[in-house]
Order: structure tokens, then C-alpha cells, then sequence
């Protein structure tokens, strides 16, 4: 026995504190990237650079298991839909200290044979901005820099890989 009652679970819930709502309103404007640093496959972009693309933005750390789940469907994105107007920016969150040197995400990039631009938020700035709360997130941005949709985790990828292409095909 822990000492914990119920009661006690119940009260320290309730303080803990409520996480923003998704920004997963159509009419939501993706946030500019503000504050990385470290573009790895590619000069700075910008949303602004991007308009006229659909987009997706993935948060990950290459420690993280779930992301390194989700990193096979990302780059078969990559490879299958760039040439229709797919861009997929990997903004490289650290969870942990040891994740925020420069060398180890270059060679998570280079081992898992990531072609598409992946860039350091070590301050957290542009995860901050997308209200992003759990590793990994991807965020789709539609041709006119809309949020679309939120994806949370390394499960349901066939589905969300269909609401891409869904995107891709809208004019």
C-alpha cells in the first residue's frame, strides 16, 4: 500500500493543470516557425515560404520510441507524395537534455534515412505555437496554410497517410 487514498488521487487530478485545446480549427492559420535553429536537408523555410504546398509539420525527438515508430510512414510520404506538393518539415523537439546536441539529430537523420528537412526547436518556441502537447504530433497545413488536422501519436498512420492524400488532392 502506497498511503495514497482515494480521495487523495482524486484531489491531486484535479489540480493538475488543463492543457490548451488543439488548434485544429479549419479556419486556423498555421503558425509561423519561430525560434529554431540547425535546418539539417535544407535552407531556413518559412509558412509563409510554404503557401501554396500542403504541409506537415512533425514534432519528434529521436529518442522517443513512438517517434521513431512513426519515421518509416514519414519518409514513404516524403518519398510517394513530395512530387505532388507534399512538404514534410520534422521540428526536432528534445525531450531530454542528451537530445538537444546537434550531431546526435544529425545522426538519427542520417540512420533513419530522412531526406526531408528536419530542423532544432531546443527552446521550444515553434512546439509552443502549435500548442503542441505530446511527442510525437503531426500537424496538417492545407495549400492556403490552414490547419487541418492534429495527429498524436504512432498509431492510426494509414488512416492519417489517406487524409493527406485526401489534402493533396483538394484545389
Amino acid at each position: 500500500m502506497t498511503g495514497i487514498t482515494r480521495r487523495g488521487l482524486i484531489a491531486a487530478t484535479l489540480a493538475l493543470p488543463v492543457l490548451p485545446a488543439l488548434a485544429a480549427n479549419p479556419s486556423e492559420l498555421a503558425p509561423e516557425f519561430e525560434g529554431l535553429e540547425n535546418w539539417i536537408n535544407s535552407d531556413p523555410l518559412t509558412m509563409a515560404d510554404l503557401r501554396g504546398k500542403v504541409v506537415l509539420v512533425d514534432f519528434w525527438t529521436f529518442g522517443c520510441v513512438n517517434c521513431v515508430n512513426t519515421l518509416p510512414y514519414l519518409t514513404k510520404w516524403h518519398d510517394e507524395m513530395a512530387a505532388n506538393g507534399l512538404v514534410i518539415v520534422g521540428v526536432h523537439t528534445p525531450e531530454f537534455p542528451f537530445e538537444r546536441d546537434l550531431g546526435a539529430v544529425q545522426d538519427a537523420v542520417m540512420r533513419h534515412g530522412i531526406a526531408y528537412p528536419v530542423v532544432q526547436d531546443n527552446r521550444y518556441r515553434t512546439w509552443q505555437a502549435y500548442r503542441t502537447r505530446y511527442w510525437p504530433t503531426s500537424v496538417l497545413v492545407d495549400r492556403e496554410g490552414r490547419i487541418v488536422k492534429y495527429h498524436e501519436g504512432d498509431r492510426g498512420l494509414d488512416d492519417f497517410g489517406r487524409d493527406i492524400q485526401a489534402v493533396l488532392m483538394q484545389q
